[in-house]
């Protein structure tokens, strides 16, 4: 039996080359082109089972254009996206338009390997998707920052779901940014032009939330003086974001699965509408323990868990950090103004604390930093109150001296340092938690200078390529 053939398209001759021998190496067939339009023209006189396909292509067709030109073929092949410049708009529109996966360059052997194995397997089974028929790249404002690997799942997720109808049920810690996953769904879908609606299940009182969801009619009730059509009309045709669904009282949980289930609202005192919604439900609460404390209904629950997106807490994204924190530096600034810097210290202090609000409270302390600091750059010092924290340990004397790459390399070396003492010495482990791939921390452990016994240890199963970006 023949060998697979995978098409490589990159329009850099160096990383082309590089991936093609790396193919053949692992007993595949390999095929290349230089241009997106070369590809395709291979891809319509050739057998290919699977393509490589690089983002930022030179020439008039760029890596999402010609990942949609192959998905409109009759027969596409699985297509992974590779770029060196991830981000979250990206890695959402590649999946959403069908890639099979989306991996941040370079690419370490082991990671390409589980890749292709998994895309052949795909191809074998025949399991590919329609063709991707959207017009045009969506460019989002409601920007999900950071490419730790579990933000990156959570884009992956957005990308598959994006277009479908099914609820959604976004699951994390009070201030992971809940309401932002759900309108990144919104963003990235064909309801994009309809309304997005968000209503916080618990900041309503129980006696008015009927009315905030489904409206009423003028006279319903004492001070309805006039029609009102409720948050689920509002929303029709696009996104309903129910917040903290898990706070909402049972009398309207019963309610709001009749909706789920027949799409259709009643008014306080009018008759039945029919609704085009999309349900996009969060939680901060552990809906299986409200469930067995009697506090939610069993048939809801598995009504909004059809698809669930898992928010991290940032205490577990420490590669997210500094890149939300320069994110909400440069939101902070005015028209026209460049944004605040952040110090080597400050980066190392914001690393150390625990953040238990999550992204909320990283936003509130840059903000009230900013507000605070007397000139352009940012120190400890201006974080006022934030800057006092017990879960934070002061570096010590003399260890933030030097300039910033200097500081951020001292920063750097310690948290590898620890990384690897807590996991034993296992560099898998440890580079998962420090948010990195395992081929940037095998470069940092060599660039740094760590000694055999922290760098040792067992290497269990490949982790995932994620973006890997350095402070320096």
């Amino acid at each position: 039996m023949a060998p697979s053939t995978i098409l490589i398209i990159d329009d850099e001759a160096g990383l082309r080359e590089s991936l093609e021998e790396t193919v053949r190496d692992l007993g595949y067939d390999a095929a290349t082109a230089a241009s997106g339009r070369t590809g395709l023209d291979r891809l319509r006189s050739e057998t290919i089972d699977a393509v490589l396909l690089d983002l930022r292509l030179g020439g008039d067709m760029d890596g999402l254009a010609v990942l949609k030109a192959i998905r409109a073929l009759p027969v596409p092949p699985p297509i992974t996206i590779l770029t060196a410049y991830a981000t979250a708009e990206n890695t959402i529109e590649a999946i959403r338009l069908g890639a099979f996966d989306h991996l941040t360059k370079p690419i370490g052997r082991a990671d390409l390997a589980d890749n292709l194995t998994r895309m052949l397997a795909l191809r074998a089974m025949e399991q590919t998707a329609p063709a991707a028929t959207d017009d045009g790249q969506i460019a989002s404002r409601f920007t999900l920052v950071g490419l730790s690997e579990p933000m990156r799942m959570v884009q992956k997720a957005i990308g598959l779901v994006a277009d479908s109808d099914t609820t959604v049920l976004v699951t994390g810690e009070t201030g992971t940014g809940k309401e932002l996953v759900a309108r990144a769904l919104h963003e990235h879908s064909r309801r994009k032009p309809k309304p997005f609606i968000a209503v916080n299940c618990a900041a309503i009182p129980s006696d008015l939330l009927e009315s905030e969801l489904f409206g009423h009619v003028k006279g319903a009730f004492t001070g309805a003086t006039t029609d009102r059509n409720g948050a689920f009309r509002d929303a029709d045709g696009g996104t309903l974001f129910l917040d903290e669904i898990g706070d909402m009282p049972p009398a309207m949980q019963a309610k709001i699965l009749r909706v789920l289930q027949d799409k259709i609202v009643t008014p306080v005192g009018g008759r039945p509408v029919q609704v085009d919604v999309r349900i996009v439900a969060a939680t901060h609460r552990k809906l299986p323990e409200r469930v067995a404390q009697g506090l939610f209904r069993e048939d809801l629950y598995y009504r909004l868990n059809v698809l669930t997106i898992p928010l991290a807490p940032l205490r577990e994204r420490l590669a997210d950090i500094v890149p939300l924190a320069e994110h909400f530096l440069r939101l902070a600034a005015r028209p026209g103004e460049r944004p605040k810097r952040m110090t080597g210290a400050l980066a190392a202090y914001l690393l150390s604390r625990s953040w238990p609000g999550n992204i909320r409270e990283l936003k509130n302390a840059i903000d009230r930093a900013v507000v605070l600091a007397r000139g352009d750059t940012l120190d400890v010092a201006d974080m006022g109150d934030a800057g006092v924290d017990t879960g934070a340990t002061a570096p010590p004397a003399g260890w933030l001296d030097g300039d910033l790459p200097t500081a951020v390399a001292r920063l750097e070396t310690e948290m590898i340092r620890r990384a690897l003492l807590t996991c034993a010495g296992n560099r898998t482990e440890a580079a998962r938690r420090l948010g990195i791939n395992r081929q940037l921390l095998y470069t940092k452990i060599e660039r740094y200078g760590l000694d055999a016994g922290e760098a040792s240890g067992s290497v269990t199963g490949a982790v995932r390529n994620t973006d890997g970006r350095e402070l320096d």
